[in-house]
Protein backbone atom coordinates (compact mmCIF):
# COMPACT_ATOMS: atom_id res chain seq x y z
CA UNK A 1 0.00 0.00 0.00
CA UNK A 2 1.24 3.51 -1.03
CA UNK A 3 2.43 5.57 1.83
CA UNK A 4 1.54 8.49 -0.05
CA UNK A 5 -2.30 9.84 0.80
CA UNK A 6 -3.64 13.02 0.82
CA UNK A 7 -5.84 15.49 3.23
CA UNK A 8 -8.95 14.70 0.59
CA UNK A 9 -8.76 11.36 0.33
CA UNK A 10 -8.02 10.32 4.52
CA UNK A 11 -11.26 13.09 5.17
CA UNK A 12 -13.44 11.14 2.72
CA UNK A 13 -13.69 7.58 3.98
CA UNK A 14 -13.37 9.05 7.77
CA UNK A 15 -10.22 8.10 8.88
CA UNK A 16 -10.07 4.29 8.03
CA UNK A 17 -8.43 1.67 10.29
CA UNK A 18 -5.98 1.36 7.56
CA UNK A 19 -5.38 5.20 7.05
CA UNK A 20 -4.85 4.62 11.57
CA UNK A 21 -2.40 1.89 11.16
CA UNK A 22 -0.18 4.29 8.32
CA UNK A 23 -0.41 7.00 11.32
CA UNK A 24 1.05 4.77 13.65
CA UNK A 25 3.78 4.04 11.57
CA UNK A 26 7.17 5.36 13.01
CA UNK A 27 8.14 8.90 10.89
CA UNK A 28 5.09 8.67 8.63
CA UNK A 29 2.38 10.66 10.99
CA UNK A 30 4.60 13.80 10.49
CA UNK A 31 5.47 12.81 6.94
CA UNK A 32 1.55 13.05 6.23
CA UNK A 33 1.31 15.96 8.40
CA UNK A 34 3.48 18.11 6.41
CA UNK A 35 1.77 16.63 2.86
CA UNK A 36 -1.40 18.02 3.52
CA UNK A 37 -0.48 21.38 5.97
CA UNK A 38 -1.38 20.11 8.92
CA UNK A 39 0.34 20.72 12.62
CA UNK A 40 3.02 18.15 13.09
CA UNK A 41 1.15 15.26 15.00
CA UNK A 42 2.83 13.62 17.97
CA UNK A 43 1.47 10.44 19.10
CA UNK A 44 1.86 9.35 22.62
CA UNK A 45 5.28 7.94 23.66
CA UNK A 46 6.90 8.14 19.81
CA UNK A 47 9.08 10.69 20.59
CA UNK A 48 10.22 9.44 23.98
CA UNK A 49 13.53 11.09 25.25
CA UNK A 50 16.87 8.50 24.53
CA UNK A 51 17.49 9.39 27.87
CA UNK A 52 14.11 7.51 29.31
CA UNK A 53 14.58 4.65 27.65
CA UNK A 54 18.09 4.43 28.55
CA UNK A 55 16.55 4.43 32.43
CA UNK A 56 14.14 1.67 31.75
CA UNK A 57 16.67 -0.48 30.29
CA UNK A 58 19.28 0.06 32.65
CA UNK A 59 15.93 -0.41 35.88
CA UNK A 60 15.42 -4.07 34.06
CA UNK A 61 19.02 -5.82 34.72
CA UNK A 62 19.01 -4.82 38.12
CA UNK A 63 18.06 -7.11 40.77
CA UNK A 64 14.50 -6.57 42.69
CA UNK A 65 14.11 -5.98 46.16
CA UNK A 66 11.15 -7.75 47.44
CA UNK A 67 11.65 -6.57 51.26
CA UNK A 68 10.58 -3.62 52.67
CA UNK A 69 10.58 -1.98 55.87
CA UNK A 70 6.90 -2.34 56.48
CA UNK A 71 7.62 -6.39 55.69
CA UNK A 72 10.33 -6.46 58.42
CA UNK A 73 8.43 -4.49 60.83
CA UNK A 74 5.40 -7.29 60.54
CA UNK A 75 7.62 -9.80 60.58
CA UNK A 76 9.40 -8.68 63.91
CA UNK A 77 5.72 -7.87 65.55
CA UNK A 78 4.39 -11.32 65.13
CA UNK A 79 7.55 -13.14 65.69
CA UNK A 80 7.78 -13.98 70.12
CA UNK A 81 11.01 -13.52 71.39
CA UNK A 82 12.34 -17.10 71.98
CA UNK A 83 14.07 -18.01 76.09
CA UNK A 84 17.74 -18.09 76.07
CA UNK A 85 19.13 -21.51 76.32
CA UNK A 86 20.32 -22.40 79.42
CA UNK A 87 24.33 -22.72 79.33
CA UNK A 88 24.74 -25.54 81.96
CA UNK A 89 28.03 -26.94 82.52
CA UNK A 90 26.86 -29.22 86.23
CA UNK A 91 24.50 -31.00 87.26
CA UNK A 92 24.80 -28.39 90.74
CA UNK A 93 24.18 -25.67 88.17
CA UNK A 94 20.68 -27.22 86.38
CA UNK A 95 19.97 -27.98 90.50
CA UNK A 96 19.97 -24.39 90.99
CA UNK A 97 18.25 -23.58 87.86
CA UNK A 98 15.53 -25.57 87.99
CA UNK A 99 12.30 -23.47 89.60
CA UNK A 100 10.38 -25.28 92.61
CA UNK A 101 6.91 -25.68 91.50
CA UNK A 102 4.57 -23.84 93.45
CA UNK A 103 2.48 -27.18 94.35
CA UNK A 104 3.87 -30.50 94.60
CA UNK A 105 1.91 -33.44 93.08
CA UNK A 106 2.02 -36.46 95.41
CA UNK A 107 4.12 -38.50 92.39
CA UNK A 108 6.62 -35.87 92.87
CA UNK A 109 6.60 -35.79 96.43
CA UNK A 110 6.93 -39.50 96.38
CA UNK A 111 9.93 -39.43 94.00
CA UNK A 112 11.53 -36.81 96.01
CA UNK A 113 11.18 -38.16 99.61
CA UNK A 114 13.13 -41.57 98.25
CA UNK A 115 15.86 -39.30 97.10
CA UNK A 116 15.80 -37.31 100.49
CA UNK A 117 15.67 -40.24 102.63
CA UNK A 118 18.08 -42.54 100.69
CA UNK A 119 20.49 -40.50 99.61
CA UNK A 120 20.40 -36.72 101.34
CA UNK A 121 23.95 -37.36 102.39
CA UNK A 122 25.42 -38.55 98.86
CA UNK A 123 26.32 -36.67 95.63
CA UNK A 124 23.95 -34.55 92.99
CA UNK A 125 24.77 -37.64 91.09
CA UNK A 126 24.19 -40.42 93.76
CA UNK A 127 21.09 -38.30 94.39
CA UNK A 128 20.08 -38.46 90.47
CA UNK A 129 20.66 -42.48 90.55
CA UNK A 130 18.15 -43.42 93.07
CA UNK A 131 15.50 -41.08 91.89
CA UNK A 132 16.13 -43.12 88.80
CA UNK A 133 16.03 -46.62 90.72
CA UNK A 134 12.24 -45.60 91.23
CA UNK A 135 11.52 -44.25 87.50
CA UNK A 136 12.90 -47.55 86.28
CA UNK A 137 11.18 -49.68 88.73
CA UNK A 138 7.75 -48.07 87.46
CA UNK A 139 8.39 -48.94 83.66
CA UNK A 140 9.78 -51.87 84.46
CA UNK A 141 6.46 -53.81 84.85
CA UNK A 142 8.15 -55.86 88.07
CA UNK A 143 7.18 -53.22 90.32
CA UNK A 144 4.14 -51.52 90.63
CA UNK A 145 3.39 -48.90 87.90
CA UNK A 146 3.45 -45.24 90.45
CA UNK A 147 6.07 -44.00 91.80
CA UNK A 148 4.15 -43.78 95.01
CA UNK A 149 3.39 -47.39 94.82
CA UNK A 150 7.21 -48.11 93.91
CA UNK A 151 8.10 -46.15 97.00
CA UNK A 152 5.41 -47.73 99.37
CA UNK A 153 6.12 -51.00 98.23
CA UNK A 154 6.41 -53.44 101.37
CA UNK A 155 9.57 -54.25 102.50
CA UNK A 156 11.51 -52.16 99.84
CA UNK A 157 13.00 -48.63 101.35
CA UNK A 158 13.62 -49.15 105.08
CA UNK A 159 12.55 -44.76 105.68
CA UNK A 160 8.79 -46.43 104.85
CA UNK A 161 6.94 -47.21 107.90
CA UNK A 162 3.51 -48.68 107.26
CA UNK A 163 3.20 -47.43 104.03
CA UNK A 164 3.76 -44.03 104.77
CA UNK A 165 6.92 -41.43 104.73
CA UNK A 166 8.05 -39.57 107.49
CA UNK A 167 7.36 -36.01 107.42
CA UNK A 168 10.33 -34.23 105.55
CA UNK A 169 12.30 -30.87 106.92
CA UNK A 170 11.96 -27.97 104.80
CA UNK A 171 15.52 -26.46 103.75
CA UNK A 172 18.01 -26.99 101.20
CA UNK A 173 18.33 -30.59 101.24
CA UNK A 174 14.73 -30.66 100.77
CA UNK A 175 14.90 -28.29 98.16
CA UNK A 176 17.85 -30.31 96.35
CA UNK A 177 15.18 -33.55 96.30
CA UNK A 178 12.92 -31.88 94.47
CA UNK A 179 14.85 -30.64 92.11
CA UNK A 180 16.62 -34.01 91.25
CA UNK A 181 13.34 -35.52 91.23
CA UNK A 182 12.40 -33.21 88.41
CA UNK A 183 15.81 -33.52 86.67
CA UNK A 184 15.15 -37.67 86.96
CA UNK A 185 11.66 -37.45 85.80
CA UNK A 186 12.45 -34.90 82.79
CA UNK A 187 15.76 -36.60 81.67
CA UNK A 188 17.52 -33.60 81.61
CA UNK A 189 20.69 -35.23 82.73
CA UNK A 190 22.89 -38.16 82.01
CA UNK A 191 22.31 -40.95 84.92
CA UNK A 192 25.84 -42.65 86.44
CA UNK A 193 23.78 -45.64 86.59
CA UNK A 194 21.53 -46.52 83.88
CA UNK A 195 18.91 -49.02 84.02
CA UNK A 196 19.51 -49.59 88.18
CA UNK A 197 16.50 -51.14 89.28
CA UNK A 198 18.27 -51.86 93.34
CA UNK A 199 21.33 -50.67 94.76
CA UNK A 200 22.58 -50.88 98.55
CA UNK A 201 24.90 -49.08 101.18
CA UNK A 202 28.69 -50.52 100.59
CA UNK A 203 28.80 -51.31 103.98
CA UNK A 204 26.21 -54.45 103.52
CA UNK A 205 26.35 -57.58 101.74
CA UNK A 206 23.18 -58.62 100.64
CA UNK A 207 25.43 -61.68 98.51
CA UNK A 208 22.60 -60.98 95.50
CA UNK A 209 23.05 -62.26 92.03
CA UNK A 210 22.81 -59.36 89.98
CA UNK A 211 24.51 -57.00 87.55
CA UNK A 212 26.51 -54.71 89.14
CA UNK A 213 26.36 -50.99 87.17
CA UNK A 214 27.91 -48.54 89.13
CA UNK A 215 29.34 -47.65 92.94
CA UNK A 216 28.68 -43.99 93.46
CA UNK A 217 29.26 -42.67 97.17
CA UNK A 218 28.29 -45.04 99.44
CA UNK A 219 25.48 -46.92 97.25
CA UNK A 220 26.24 -49.79 94.67
CA UNK A 221 23.72 -49.95 92.24
CA UNK A 222 22.92 -53.08 89.95
CA UNK A 223 19.62 -54.51 87.57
Amino acid sequence: MSRILNAASVAAVGMTATAMLLLAEPGFANDFATSANLPAITLPGADAPQSDQADLSTAATQPVDTTSDTTDTDAESTDEPKPAPLDIDSLAELVAATPRPAEIDSELRCLAGAVYFESRGESLAGQLAVAHVVLNRAKSGRFPKSLCGVVRQPSQFSFVRRGKMPAVRAGAQWNNAVAIAQIARDDSWKNQAPGALFFHARYVSPGWRKTRIAAIDNHIFYR
